[in-house]
């Protein structure tokens, strides 16, 4: 499916994922932690389809747990001790701190995977090329090389398994040795392919004085509009952390603000700014069902 958020200007894509991202990790509050998580998944899934899910629930999940049932074994904090480990106490508020630290975890990173789908290398070397071409260009390459690493190296994995030297072919020593010849393989690739790439946009002019580029991105209404429903969102959300409504305190005891009309409009307010690529989604969708009902 074509995501209509992607579409806009890429200062409008950076500002977003920079503000989700950012309350993602500092607002440890269950409620927000929630929001963030589901909306995270949510995007990702409409992003990437059936790879998202698999990420999702086959490495995420796992991760989540882990972190939530490790941290009740190193953080003995907490008034409320549930059961007790070769004499250290297992305490509740360690329990959900680490839930809820687990969350934040994973919801940024599943974030930073919708991220690196929506501001592709040209948008993000776009907005920063000029001011910093050096680090923009260097931080456009890292933020790609995971997704191209797994590519090459499938590649190269296929053209070894065709003569028979691939990780699972042989007895154990053997495939110890293909594997590291795979990796050495792989390793090379990706520092040529870094000197390729400098030696290219060094000959090119990238980064020197006075140098133009095209560009077919153009902040029209519609991107400004877009910017006014972030802005729309995010301000009772900045507001609610201003007077205490994100915050909670998970030591000695769990203590948070009791639900009022106030922290029910930031909570509504944050999921609306985490929803918001899927809400762009939707509207564009029944705008082109209603034009089809009219042809």
């Amino acid at each position: 499916m074509r995501d209509v958020f992607s579409s806009f200007h890429p200062i409008v894509n950076f500002i977003y994922f920079v503000l989700v991202i950012m309350c993602s990790m500092f607002f440890m509050h269950p409620v927000f932690l929630g929001i963030s998580l589901c909306s995270a998944i949510l995007y990702s899934i409409y992003l990437n389809g059936i790879r998202a899910i698999k990420f999702n629930f086959l490495f995420m999940l796992p991760v989540l747990l882990l972190f939530a049932a490790l941290n009740p074994l190193f953080n003995h904090e907490g008034a409320t001790v549930l059961f007790h480990i070769q004499n250290n106490p297992i305490t509740a508020e360690a329990l959900i701190y680490g839930l809820a630290a687990a969350a934040m975890f994973v919801s940024v990173i599943i974030w930073f995977s919708c991220y690196n789908v929506v501001m592709t290398s040209d948008k993000f070397i776009f907005l920063f090329g000029r001011v910093i071409p050096a680090l923009s260009l260097v931080l456009s390459m890292v933020l790609r090389l995971i997704p191209r690493l797994k590519a090459q190296i499938h590649m190269i994995s296929n053209a070894q398994k065709c003569v028979g030297q691939d990780a699972t072919n042989g007895n154990m020593l053997q495939r110890v040795k293909n594997g590291l010849k795979i990796l050495s393989v792989l390793v090379t690739w990706a520092f040529e392919n870094a000197i390729d790439t400098a030696d290219s946009m060094k000959s090119r002019g990238y980064g020197l004085k006075g140098r133009t580029s095209f560009s077919n991105y153009r902040f029209d209404r519609r991107d400004g509009l877009a910017m006014g429903f972030i802005l729309f969102f995010f301000l009772p959300v900045i507001f609610g952390a201003l007077t205490g409504e994100n915050n909670i305190i998970y030591f000695p005891s769990v203590l948070v603000k009791p639900l009022s009309a106030v922290s029910l409009i930031v909570y509504i307010a944050y999921g609306g700014l985490c929803l918001l690529p899927l809400i762009f989604n939707i509207l564009e969708d029944i705008k082109w069902a209603r034009l089809r009902s009219r042809v």
